[in-house]
């Protein structure tokens, strides 16, 4: 069986710019990944407009920019959408290749599966592996979220199990339905976002306090006097 095949030019689409001084933060870069007709374009598409779309063209891979309000603070934030980002042959998950620029530019991951397609919840493991792969000193924060809550007449993926892997993960697990709940789906983000936030400022904060305690270069010229006076010491004794 020939596995389906996609574009590599998906990652990233270009955004316009904006003035320098439009931005008053550091971008937040979040990723969206998952298994195809999970309702990830849906879930993006419903935080940042508050409308729910139930219907989409093939997903090309957009790249959503805006201003958003993160705890009172207004906040530049880019999300990535991403097509099918997985292939399964015979029980056996891969990640493509296309998917790692993606993940090298995000800042925090959102591991989308729905709860009525078993196969795109086991698509969650290998995903979280290939960002750890890719990220495997850092913090970075994943969020796992079972998505279309709201079909229970339909569920292949029970809560626990979505739990379970979550903490086996050490990850973050929730579990929303974009359809009908909007306060849901923002939860999902503004969790990310501030999870990003976190680690921004505490990196940051690191680099300044690093700084702090190198010592100050003494001047080259101080440091010349003080040789010549010991040599002219010296001279003296003898």
């Amino acid at each position: 069986m020939r596995l389906r095949t996609m574009s590599n030019n998906f990652l990233l689409a270009p955004i316009l710019e904006c003035p320098s001084d439009y931005f008053h933060t550091r971008d937040i870069k979040l990723a969206v990944l998952g298994a195809g007709s999970v309702g990830k374009s849906a879930m993006i598409v419903r935080f940042l407009t508050k409308r729910f779309i139930g219907d989409y063209e093939p997903n090309t891979g957009n790249l959503y920019s805006r201003l958003v309000h993160v705890e009172g603070d207004q906040v530049s934030i880019q999300i990535q959408d991403t097509p099918e980002c997985i292939q399964v042959q015979e029980g056996f998950v891969q990640v493509l290749d296309s998917l790692s620029r993606c993940v090298k530019w995000a800042d925090g991951f959102l591991l989308v599966y729905s709860i009525t397609d078993y196969s795109s919840y086991q698509s969650i493991r290998p995903l979280y592996q290939h960002i750890r792969k890719i990220h495997p000193d850092s913090k970075i924060p994943i969020l796992i979220v079972g998505n279309k809550g709201d079909l229970l007449h339909a569920r292949q993926v029970q809560t626990i199990e979505g739990i379970q892997l979550a903490n086996e993960l050490g990850s973050v697990f929730l579990e929303i339905s974009t359809s009908e709940n909007y306060h849901g789906v923002c939860d999902v983000f503004q969790y990310l976002c501030k999870e990003v936030s976190k680690l921004n400022h505490h990196s940051s904060s690191g680099d300044k306090r690093r700084s702090s305690i190198i010592p100050r270069p003494k001047s080259p010229n101080v440091q010349d006097l003080k040789r010549r006076f010991k040599q002219a010491l010296s001279s003296k004794v003898k």
